[in-house]
């Protein structure tokens, strides 16, 4: 397919213009990992293209493709169901019986592997999902960070641990233990990072885990596959490719899959757990939606306040859970920070994602030009105005980032998560008017103040600490520092991510108890002593 671009594009290079060291050869992956094996993979592929086109002497666009993968099916997803129920054995598998310490080292090891791999990961996620060559490399050291973290947490867990409690006359020792087989679902604008904010606290907790890689952002665990099946026993980690419908939703039919961490839209969380015949018995762990507010009150610092929300809104095109996707300013200034706000996002540079200082990429979704384009037209036909000059216009896969004022009650852009370099800025005339946009949104991940009364501030923070998950004051919605919650009220999120909670989250607690006697006491430390359980023990974790 060609794709031709608006007259005078000058965006998009040709083959010859890509830096050298920038240039990425195809890649055509022919293996998936089962029962720790590499396995050859003789059946059909999924072509693979990245978010940049190249421009041919004619000036037109061609879809440039980096490689392609297994595109698998229902028979090798219940390969690797088999395979990780195997290694689980009912909490008796090697891995979960492992000592902390133990699966600490495999998590170590893995980490040295992936490191040696930096370059090429970096590359890939550049290529495929358009992101930053600056925000890729931080993607990656944000997630060789995560892991090094995760494994401080779980010793400090476990330390804590390694003890009795006598309580009424009862003894007893607790521990988390894991959850049993754990299907590992992630996002495209965060392929690696967000993916192992589910992976590597499943794993080290002792888990074994089904991963699907996200359909954009699939190529770089190519390169990972090695290092899956040397750092960690057979079964462990499988992974998984082909379509939803025929190798996730059959997983969950069956009734196997203990933990479903997923992140991603809610109406897709909300089919693959009603397609779990035992809801009871299934643990989700989902990061999904959000439409997060920032609310510009009327005695605002305008600059700083533009400076945040343009940040907020469009860093990596707007493609984030955490971006700011709604502005809501005091109509008092309204008009002057809509007109600086266009500015200010006119200003932004665009152009392909090696480009030192660049901000404005291409999209990778083939649809989401057309999406947003129709979001834009019915704010427009719904009396809305683009406010800054080029906003909307198409170029190839890139989509010049949109201001959007006044947008308002029944537009798309209103209530919808447009996930996209899209900014709408909607007047308010009082607080409650606001306060009403969040209260009523059908998502509740966090929201950003911007004003300097504290009176005033301190009331919205009350009146919002029950609707979202975390205010943000005079800063743009993030989700870092790692060690902070991370989580989402209505349909933004299921369970807790942080650091520390996660680990929570893919585990439960356990307990073994006596009665206080000297019978239990006497028991009980020869076990300990005799270092013949991997549960009642008191050893630390250093």
């Amino acid at each position: 397919m060609t794709i031709s671009p608006n007259a005078n594009t000058t965006i998009f290079p040709r083959d010859g213009d890509v830096p050298h060291d920038c240039r990425i050869e195809p890649l055509h992956q022919r293996t998936i990992l089962i029962d720790g094996d590499l396995e050859e993979w003789a059946g059909p592929v999924r072509a693979v293209h990245a978010a940049v086109s190249l421009a041919d002497e004619q000036g037109h666009l061609h879809p440039y493709e980096l490689g392609s993968v297994p595109d698998g099916g229902t028979s090798e997803a219940f390969r690797a169901l088999q395979a990780a129920e195997a290694a689980y054995d009912n909490g008796r598998g090697r891995w979960p019986s492992m000592l902390p310490s133990e699966r600490i080292a495999c998590v170590e090891d893995f980490a040295q592997r992936l490191l040696e791999k930096r370059g090429e990961i970096v590359k890939l996620i550049m290529w495929e999902i358009g992101k930053t060559l600056a925000d890729s490399e931080k993607e990656f050291d944000r997630t060789i960070v995560y892991i090094r973290d995760t494994v401080q947490a779980l010793k400090k867990l476990e330390n804590r641990s390694a003890t009795f409690e006598v309580v009424d006359g009862t003894i007893g020792h607790i521990r988390r233990v894991p959850l049993g087989v754990t299907l590992c679902l992630g996002p495209y604008n965060y392929p690696l990072n967000e993916t192992f904010t589910t992976l590597i606290p499943a794993l080290i907790m002792g888990n074994v885990v089904l991963l699907k890689p996200p359909t954009l952002g699939v190529l770089l665990y190519s390169h990972m596959l090695e290092a899956f099946s040397k750092a960690f026993p057979p079964g462990v980690v499988s992974t998984l490719y082909g379509q939803g419908a025929t190798v996730i939703t059959p997983l969950m039919q069956s009734g196997r899959v203990n933990v479903l961490a997923f992140i991603g839209s809610s109406n897709v969380a909300d089919q693959l757990k009603k397609a779990h015949p035992k809801s009871n018995r299934l643990r989700a762990v989902l990061g999904l939606d959000a439409k997060n507010a920032a609310i510009v009150l009327a005695d605002a610092d305008i600059d700083h306040a533009i400076k945040e929300c343009v940040s907020g809104a469009l860093s990596f095109n707007g493609q984030r859970c955490t971006a700011i996707k709604m502005i809501l300013v005091h109509r008092s200034i309204s008009d002057e920070f809509v007109q600086r706000l266009s500015v200010a996002v006119s200003q932004l540079k665009r152009g392909m994602p090696w480009v030192p200082g660049v901000v404005i990429t291409p999209l990778p979704d083939s649809g989401k030009c057309e999406y947003l384009s129709s979001c834009l037209d019915d704010a427009i036909d719904n009396g809305a105005k683009v406010m800054n000059t080029g906003g909307g216009v198409v170029e190839g896969t890139l989509f010049n980032p949109a201001v959007v004022y006044p947008v308002a009650e029944g537009m798309k852009l209103y209530r919808e998560e447009q996930f996209g370099p899209i900014v709408p800025v909607a007047p308010f005339d009082d607080i409650e008017g606001a306060l009403d946009y969040v209260v009523t949104s059908d998502f509740g991940q966090q929201v950003s103040i911007f004003g300097r009364e504290p009176g005033q501030i301190g009331q919205l923070v009350d009146a919002l600490a029950n609707q979202v998950c975390r205010i943000n004051l005079n800063s743009q919605c993030q989700r870092g520092p790692d060690s902070f919650p991370f989580a989402g009220r209505k349909d933004s999120a299921e369970g807790t991510l942080s650091v520390h909670d996660a680990l929570r989250a893919f585990s439960i607690r356990s307990m073994v108890s006596a009665k206080e006697n000297q019978g239990s006491t006497q028991l009980i430390q020869s076990i300990v002593a005799s270092n013949t359980s991997r549960f009642l023990r008191t050893t630390f974790t250093f």
